[in-house]
């Protein structure tokens, strides 16, 4: 069933891997509209697309020229520019009550954190300056009326157009050492999961954090070798990276806001949906 009037949703960073995948997964239900930074014919010729560059642009302009009721944010850029316009975004939802963000964090909100997987209602703590910009941001959007934001915090999100799996085919083509971390634990998740849940949470009006990776954690290092084996039956060169002599948790686990059991996913069906992208 078509919700044409139901929404009409802004995706900031439409053109990025995650930020397209929502566009294509929503554009067919909803009002659906999105910014890119690079010009690119498909996107030029594309009405429903904004040229918008967060170092350069208002995003209030184009947000007044949508008139959107979801907002989601996707965006990628120099970190500074990306808190004014949240900063600027924020206001906007301070006076448009009917207009709600769902903006996508990381488990690097969590990066300092080592000894546990984190949850929705954990303290943020982070040593990079990503999980600081991530947190900075979050903090900002939690000050608002709680129905306007949701927050996703994802794990590594994998697809077949995702960066990382391009750089992990760019090694194993050059015959480069690809990076493992031995140490750390982690979930994972994909582009189509992500998307599906953005759509659930539209459709449900949902709010507040989510915890979107795998329902069950994997070794860095043998979920890596797993998706080089997907790629080359060849011998791969592995480059063993130790942050830590300990294991070292980056994971984002839900305890609160569970999603239904069709909407979650585990690393076996991550690595499976990836074969099966690979193979098509």
């Amino acid at each position: 069933m078509k919700n044409e009037n139901k929404h009409t949703v802004l995706i900031l960073g439409a053109s990025g891997f995650l930020g397209n995948a929502i566009y294509k997964e929503l554009c067919a239900y909803f009002r659906t509209f999105g910014t890119y930074r690079t010009a690119k014919r498909e996107f030029e010729k594309n009405q429903h697309f904004f040229q918008y560059d967060v170092e350069e642009d208002d995003v209030v302009e184009i947000i007044e020229a949508v008139k959107p009721t979801i907002i989601v944010s996707a965006l990628r850029g120099d970190f500074h520019a990306q808190v004014t316009a949240h900063k600027h975004i924020s206001e906007y939802l301070q006076t448009n009550k009917n207009c709600k963000i769902i903006f996508i964090s990381s488990a690097n909100a969590f990066d300092a954190y080592s000894k546990f997987p984190s949850y929705e209602l954990d303290k943020t703590f982070s040593n990079s300056i990503y999980g600081h910009f991530k947190i900075k941001v979050e903090n900002m959007l939690l000050r608002l009326p709680k129905q306007q934001v949701v927050i996703l915090r994802l794990p590594i999100v994998l697809g077949v157009q995702c960066p990382r799996i391009k750089e992990i085919q760019q090694h194993i083509l050059e015959g480069t050492s690809v990076e493992i971390f031995p140490n750390v634990i982690m979930n994972v998740t994909t582009d189509s999961k992500i998307t599906q849940q953005v759509h659930y949470i539209i459709n449900r009006n949902k709010y507040g954090i989510f915890h979107l990776g795998s329902t069950d954690l994997v070794h860095h290092d043998e979920f890596i070798k797993d998706i080089v084996k997907l790629h080359t039956q060849k011998r791969v060169n592995f480059k063993h990276v130790f942050t830590t002599n300990e294991d070292r948790y980056l994971a984002v686990l839900p305890k609160y806001n569970l999603l239904p059991k069709h909407l979650q996913i585990s690393s076996t069906q991550v690595l499976q949906e990836l074969e099966k992208q690979h193979n098509s």
